[in-house]
């Protein structure tokens, strides 16, 4: 796999986000045809798994001047998903953003390789009603903002049936059919799909639709127990064993998917303002965010939890609505990094035929004081101070009952 490169004597060029599906595929000749333009064609890595190197090929075969796969999976993991953990971010208190996440990557990858290659014209394979086709301009925009962007499937406004009548007259290989015609995205962080069936939202999800996660009720009888270790808000190691974050998220994604854990099936708020029902898979997403709140709730103060539960909310927001790149999420992650000095310990999860929950928590900087908190012998609260402390904190409603309450 190559990292980002360079093409000598360009003349008019685009660099295409590349991913080897159907949208992707059918765009290298369709932007030949239609604005004469040299393809050079960008696959990211970021987890997604798969032959990338195929996927290279692939897109010289169908005419691409250039294919480049960009190895970003520990870029990702440390500068996008950590901060996210950090952040608890999940849009909507649910989604964990792992398509979200990546396209500011991806933008800024196609971003250095316009520059490398002289390019003028960058292009992605996003209809014109989908959020990535904000979060691919806006970044692009933000980071060069003399960048001429083409949306081939918004222009053509193609419908994936004729995408793929498209795709069979130019003897593009697609790994699609209109029988089981869903749409996948998946990296490290998580696994999306929809279209299809998926499309009425009173219909259970097929098990088809799954890829990361086993089906609950086949999930193994025991029960399977994990003990994550953060440092400053960062997984660490796993059952005290240490490792780099993209070996930890694959090794929970594993351990959370065979447990059955970690799908969402969720009618979503888009940012373009319309509702779409999306299936989620983020096994390792969802429980590590899970531990790391837990983990919060010991170490932080309580006025700063929950001013961070606001943060929280806006910061997932930004993600969601393709805004990495401005200064408020800088300003709001140096208020988050502030809030992980002491977020550290152990937290142990327990995983069982879909579920996962935290059985267990220590930390160094716990504020959790068993002589505070037991009803049992050795009780050190101030008991006869609370009269005093709930007259004096309940007076306001008490004087304005006096006067108004008959």
């Amino acid at each position: 796999m190559g990292q980002v490169g360079s093409i000598r004597e360009p003349k008019d060029r685009v660099v295409l986000a590349y991913s080897g599906g159907l949208d992707t595929s059918v765009a290298i000749k369709w932007l030949q045809e239609n604005y004469d333009l040299e393809v050079v064609a960008v696959a990211v890595d970021i987890g997604q798994g798969g032959d990338l190197d195929a996927i290279r090929d692939k897109a010289l075969k169908v005419g691409a001047v250039h294919a480049e796969v960009v190895d970003a999976k520990k870029t990702f993991a440390e500068k996008y998903i950590a901060r996210a953990i950090k952040a608890n971010a999940l849009y909507e208190g649910q989604y964990p953003l792992a398509t979200a996440l990546s396209r500011p990557l991806i933008a800024k990858i196609l971003i250095e390789v316009a520059q490398g290659t002289g390019a003028a014209y960058a292009a992605h394979g996003c209809t014109g009603k989908g959020n990535d086709q904000v979060r691919f301009e806006v970044t692009m925009r933000a980071l060069n903002p003399g960048i001429t962007i083409i949306a081939p499937a918004r222009e053509w406004d193609f419908t994936r049936e004729t995408a793929i009548e498209y795709a069979k007259e130019h003897n593009i290989p697609i790994p699609i059919t209109k029988k089981s015609p869903y749409s996948i995205d998946e990296n490290l962080w998580g696994r999306s799909v929809e279209c299809g069936i998926l499309e009425d939202p009173w219909i259970e999800p097929p098990e088809d639709a799954y890829g990361m996660t086993v089906d609950p009720t086949k999930a193994p009888d025991d029960p399977t127990y994990l003990e994550v270790t953060f440092e400053h808000g960062v997984p660490v190691a796993l059952n005290d064993e240490s490792m780099d974050i993209v070996t930890l998220i694959d090794k929970v994604n594993k351990i959370a998917g065979e447990n059955g854990f970690g799908r969402l099936d969720k009618v979503e708020n888009r940012l373009v303002g319309i509702k779409s029902r999306e299936i989620y898979e983020a096994p390792a997403a969802l429980a590590l965010i899970k531990a790391h709140q837990d983990l919060e709730d010991m170490t932080l103060d309580r006025d700063l939890a929950h001013y961070k539960y606001l943060v929280e909310q806006k910061y997932s927001e930004m993600i969601y609505y393709g805004l990495w790149f401005s200064p408020l999420r800088d300003a709001l992650d140096a208020f988050i990094n502030e809030t992980q000095k002491v977020v550290n310990g152990v937290v142990r999860l327990k995983f069982y035929k879909g579920s996962c929950k935290v059985v267990g928590r220590r930390s160094p900087n716990s504020l959790y004081d068993r002589e505070l908190a037991t009803y049992e012998a050795g009780d050190t609260f101030a008991h006869q101070a609370a009269a005093g402390f709930n007259k004096i904190f309940g007076l306001g409603l008490e004087t304005w009952g006096r006067k108004y309450r008959k």
